[in-house]
């Protein structure tokens, strides 16, 4: 079976209502499929020769095939080769899925989502034990940490390869199930209870609506409802438990009060009423008995006080690529250098300089 990594682009992300009520910017489709191109030179220069994309109707992709024939008549042998999908087209996020299960049904190695975490939590939910590598192109992205295309495609290229062992490249990661009315949904980082009744634009940036968060991670250096955590008590990827927090209001009184960065240049008073650790496996009944869920800093459900929910912190829920832990393993080995075998090079300067100190 040929080697292939999957590519799965959203070309919608980061339109939301926060371009309106704070300082988000947006990302255009040249910047997209440049990313992705990045993505793609890393990976051909650790040995992978295939991959698979996610059409779509925007034109994403065809800005980087464009881009690949472009690099190809100048004679320059940059890129894997990319083959379309073969799948129907619905412009809705079950475009992400059935790309995301089809890549793992064909075997790849690894799945490079860009877009929000509302793509990568639909990619996650669709491609089982196929490890994904996550690049932002959303607002209020808390999953995907900051890490250039380029190095990303190189980490996954490594990973897939075999160079490195899988213990090292790939990590097992955390995430929230909310199980309503039978069914269970997902969030990567947090899930929020609200007293909106209705999802509407999504976004949360209304703190007098919070009510409830649950979060898996707590990085007080993001933006949105994990940055509110982060200012209670941070909690790492890595840590064996997640944080819920009350929110003030409704009766309860503020035990502190943040100044929250909850979107791009929306910095919110918040009080918490209360806050506490919580261990996997511990299915938690909200309190909040009418709202919405969100998932992710999205608004994705509205309940009633006739629907059960529970929410419950999973361990070693899906796998992903260790960007960091590639690319310091790169370093340490040598896998992206190669050393002269030049007798008459000598010592370098740097060495005859220091050999020459006293």
């Amino acid at each position: 079976m040929t080697l292939t990594v999957g590519i799965i682009a959203n070309p919608f992300s980061a339109r939301d209502i926060r371009r309106v009520v704070a300082d988000a910017s947006g990302v255009q489709i040249a910047d997209r499929a440049n990313a992705v191109l990045r993505v793609l030179a890393g990976l051909f220069a650790c040995g992978v020769r295939h991959a698979v994309m996610m059409p779509d109707r925007a034109g994403l992709m065809q800005h980087v095939l464009r881009g690949i024939a472009r690099a190809g008549n100048q004679g320059l042998q940059r890129y894997p080769e990319v083959s379309p999908l073969d799948m129907p087209l619905f412009g809705t996020v079950e475009d992400t899925r059935t790309a995301a299960a089809l890549m793992r049904a064909g075997g790849a190695g690894a799945i490079v989502a860009l877009g929000g975490d509302g793509t990568h939590r639909a990619v996650i939910s669709a491609c089982g034990a196929t490890p994904i590598a996550a690049i932002s192109t959303g607002t209020n992205n808390a999953y995907a940490e900051q890490c250039e295309p380029t190095v990303v495609g190189l980490a996954v290229g490594l990973a897939v390869t075999g160079q490195l062992p899988a213990a090292l490249a790939f990590r097992a990661n955390k995430r929230l199930d909310a199980v309503i009315g039978g069914q269970t949904h997902i969030a990567l980082v947090d899930i929020a209870l609200v007293s909106d009744r209705h999802v509407g634009a999504k976004a949360l940036w209304r703190p007098e609506t919070f009510r409830e968060l649950y979060v898996a991670f707590a990085d007080p250096t993001l933006i949105g409802m994990s940055a509110i955590a982060g200012l209670i008590e941070p909690v790492s990827r890595r840590e064996a438990f997640g944080l819920q927090i009350l929110f003030a209001g409704e009766g309860r009184a503020a035990r502190a009060r943040l100044r929250a960065p909850i979107a791009p240049g929306l910095i919110a008073p918040i009080g918490v009423a209360d806050w506490r650790r919580i261990a996997p496996g511990e299915a938690i009944v909200p309190r909040l008995e009418a709202g919405s869920l969100a998932f992710d800093g999205e608004r994705e459900i509205a309940f009633s006080h006739k629907d059960k929910v529970s929410i419950t912190l999973r361990e070693g829920a899906f796998r992903s690529v260790d960007i960091a832990a590639c690319m310091r393993a790169a370093a340490t080995h040598g896998l992206l250098r190669e050393d002269t075998t030049n007798e008459d090079a000598g010592d370098g300067p740097l060495l005859m300089a220091a050999s020459a100190s006293p």
